[in-house]
């Protein structure tokens, strides 16, 4: 749920036409399987709460498995037989196919600049060394998770390489587990070496990787083997270690000890590799520590989780620090690296009413990236704070990568809603922002699309932006269907983004709406915190304004509405269903965590009781119980047709969720479908292509069957 979250057509290619005849969708079978009721009572501050499928949380009891695989049977039974899934899945097959590679985690390292190469129709992305950002003509595959294994299920978690570019550490995980272990590789020659650092990475906590000066010893992290903690604990306590290569894993030292039980650790070093930061998250819920280990070996504490330093980067002599201390907007302040603490911090760069999202630094320039409801600016200085205005980034966009390149040049990704990802070159002598040959070519136009932005109110008269993806010339009189996707948690915002398969839902005659809530940071650390602990409810009331202002204007009606989400976003689904069952015609939600009460006695669960709370506080618990999806069905209310997707082998959010709140929506009594899709190789990210494909195969499916639209085959792209 965290860090943590997708030939160019010509408009005649979204003409509709081989019709397919009107027809009513086949009916499903009677009923879904019957799950059994085991009542357990849970008692909270007095209060007891009854769980009937509290056994559906041991995925090892064979009852469990049984079910899921009848809810299985029982999904596709309902969904196969839908007219045009074969349409519907060759269509999708055609729009992501890119015409070219997407390049994304850039990483300058030795005059090598590395990249993440997305090549559909490969199922997962590669490790790539590009020698030029101009031509690609010698472009080199250094890891081919595809090659590695043909089933497509082995995905690169982070590759990190070393300071002169000679090697690189590379953590590869299997089936959407994200249990990565750490494989080595020489750039030149693309060898492995013999050492392989287990369990670097994990769903739970993450990993990070940080090489010494000399390419012979690496910091990271690791999860403890046996012994080492109590058997309850050892699954999510994260610790830091260091890795002589070619020794011993059993001579390994740690590095930082006595870590809250849910920190997530990330390493940083200067580009000499003689200063390394240690970023210690506590939980998913925003506080941060930092240590810096200086050229002595001394590890010193820059600041402490409560101090409000959300970010940092090196500059020259210097530490820059993002702070929010002062104002939710934050700061940029600068502390030497010889004394790198708060006190003799200074100001660099002032608030303002525009809430700053991330810094970076390239050569003797710091870029602050600022965020405006979603879309992202860009503001030069110089490493002594003068303001060098903003860099002419495209209008409504979004930055979702920077790396330094030569000199005080740098490579920003500007991704928007109809333009798909492309690499820009920023060269501040010359004020000249111009385009490299890493840019995505996307089989889906939407050239014939028009981006709006609106504004619902909500509950407490909060404004909140909609962002509204429509095809030029579309009616508003009510009848378009319309999909509305919402998040709202972990300071995760909605930044424009492109996403080919949107063109498909567009194609259809719909609107695709994306409700920028409370819960990210749209508007900087405010407008998240007033989405998080025991104001959570806020990001519901917010997400039911937007649907509520999408039908005033006459966008859709309740009958022509779906609402789309996932992971945190499930959550939203879930509560959205729940308290306005309503106002939806359709509900697809995906890895969804339903069971508030519940939910921090996962692994996982524990590290997001910072954003959600805790059933241990008397105040926290009446706001989870009062909003639990699982815990607030009611027998005898309709809900909205319900597809719920969630894969066996997610670390992040138990499927167990899905499982029981599938089985309470259909013991409620509604008349409406409620599908449980399981899928037995998948987690919570790292899916390939085409098992991504086929889950939209059946969302559209899905969707289409439940709003009453007739898929219409669009013309083949070119």
């Amino acid at each position: 749920m965290r860090r943590r979250l997708v030939l160019v057509c010509t408009a005649a290619a979204a003409i509709l036409v081989s019709a397919v005849p009107a027809v009513s969708a086949p009916a499903a079978p009677a009923k879904p399987p019957v799950a059994p009721k085991h009542p357990i009572e849970n008692r909270y501050f007095g209060t007891t709460i009854r769980d009937d499928y509290q056994w559906m949380e041991d995925w090892t009891d064979p009852a469990t498995r049984a079910w899921v695989e009848s809810e299985n049977a029982f999904t596709r039974a309902t969904l196969d037989p839908l007219p045009s899934r074969a349409a519907i899945r060759e269509r999708i097959t055609e729009l992501t196919r890119d015409v070219s590679p997407g390049y994304s985690t850039l990483r300058y390292a030795g005059h090598t600049l590395f990249a993440l190469e997305d090549h559909p129709p490969k199922n997962q992305p590669m490790l790539v060394v590009l020698p030029s950002v101009d031509d690609l003509s010698h472009e080199r595959v250094l890891v081919d998770p595809n090659a590695i294994d043909t089933t497509g299920s082995t995905t690169i978690d982070f590759y990190v390489p070393s300071l002169d570019g000679s090697k690189v550490a590379v953590s590869l995980s299997k089936g959407g587990t994200e249990s990565g272990d750490v494989h080595l590789y020489e750039v030149a020659t693309g060898r492995e070496l013999r050492d392989v650092l287990p369990k670097v990475n994990g769903g739970t906590a993450g990993g990070s990787i940080a090489w010494t000066p000399d390419g012979n010893g690496l910091f990271y992290t690791r999860y403890p083997a046996p012994g080492e903690r109590p058997a309850a604990e050892s699954e999510f306590w994260q610790q830091a270690w260091f890795h002589s290569i070619g020794g011993p894993r059993a001579a390994d030292t740690p590095v930082l000890k006595d870590l809250p039980k849910i920190a997530e650790i990330e390493f940083r070093t200067t580009e000499d590799g003689r200063w390394l930061l240690i970023l210690v998250r506590n939980g998913d819920g925003g506080e941060i520590g930092w240590w810096l280990r200086g050229p002595d070996g001394v590890l010193r504490t820059v600041a402490g989780f409560k101090d409000r330093i959300v970010g940092a980067e090196f500059a020259g002599t210097d530490l820059l620090l993002l702070s929010r201390a002062k104002s939710a907007n934050g700061e940029v302040l600068r502390v030497p690296l010889a004394t790198a603490d708060l006190a003799h911090a200074t100001p660099l760069v002032p608030a303002s009413d525009t809430a700053i999202d991330g810094i970076h630094v390239a050569g003797e320039r710091l870029y602050v990236e600022d965020i405006v409801g979603g879309p992202n600016e860009l503001r030069a200085f110089g490493l002594d704070g003068k303001a060098y205005g903003r860099v002419p980034l495209p209008a409504m966009s979004a930055v979702n990568g920077f790396s330094r390149w030569t000199g005080d040049q740098c490579l920003i990704e500007s991704e928007s809603w109809t333009e798909p990802s492309r690499w820009l070159r920023w060269d501040p002598a010359g004020a000249k922002l111009s385009p490299t040959a890493l840019a995505m070519k996307s089989a889906a136009d939407f050239s014939d699309v028009d981006v709006r932005r609106e504004f619902a109110v909500s509950k407490d008269g909060t404004k909140v932006p909609i962002s509204i993806l429509v095809r030029k010339g579309t009616v508003l009189d009510g009848h378009a269907p319309l999909l509305l996707y919402g998040y709202g948690g972990y300071g995760i915002s909605q930044r424009p983004s492109f996403a080919a398969r949107r063109k498909l839902w567009l194609e259809q005659g719909g609107v695709w709406a994306i409700a920028h809530i409370r819960g990210g940071r749209e508007y900087g650390d405010a407008w998240h915190e007033a989405g998080m602990l025991t104001k959570k409810q806020n990001v519901f009331d917010d997400f039911a304004a937007c649907a509520q202002k999408l039908i005033d204007d006459r966008y859709t009606s309740p009958d022509r509405l779906a609402i789309l989400g996932g992971s945190n976003g499930g959550l939203l689904m879930g509560a959205e269903l729940t308290q306005h069952p309503s106002l939806f015609g359709a509900v697809v939600s995906e890895v969804g965590v339903y069971d508030m009460l519940r939910v921090e006695l996962s692994p996982n669960g524990l590290f997001n009781t910072t954003e959600y709370g805790s059933v241990r506080d008397s105040a926290q618990f009446r706001a989870l119980r009062s909003y639990s999806p699982y815990d607030n069905v009611h027998d005898g209310t309709q809900y909205p047709a319900t597809l719920l997707l969630t894969g066996a082998n997610d670390p992040r959010v138990e499927p167990s969720n899905s499982f029981k709140f599938a089985a309470r929506l259909q013991a409620s009594g509604t008349t409406r479908p409620v599908l449980l899709r399981t899928s037995l190789n998948t987690g919570h990210i790292g899916t390939p292509l085409g098992a991504r494909n086929e889950q939209y195969v059946d969302i559209f499916s899905f969707l289409f069957s439940q709003l009453g639209v007739t898929y219409r085959r669009a013309a083949p792209t070119p």
